[in-house]
């Protein structure tokens, strides 16, 4: 269920700008932040760009990963 919320201009007009790029809606751009934002406080070890990528690829969904094979078990 959405809920209008307000932010500041500025942030609206950043999000718009990179959901333009990224081909998201200003909603889910929004939404993505704040997934990485939550995601990286409780993973304070882990990079905002580690997190972005993992993001990303659990997006695209397992028909266009690649399987990770450790290097001694690769024939």
């Amino acid at each position: 269920m959405g809920m209008p919320v307000r932010i500041d201009d500025a942030l609206y007009e950043q999000a718009r700008a990179t959901a333009q790029a990224e081909r998201r809606t200003i909603a889910g751009q929004i939404e993505f932040w704040a997934q990485i934002g939550r995601t990286a406080l409780d993973n304070p070890d882990l990079s905002v760009d580690f997190i972005r990528d993992l993001l990303v690829a659990r997006r695209e969904g397992e028909g266009l990963s690649t399987p990770f094979i450790p290097e001694g078990k690769r024939s």
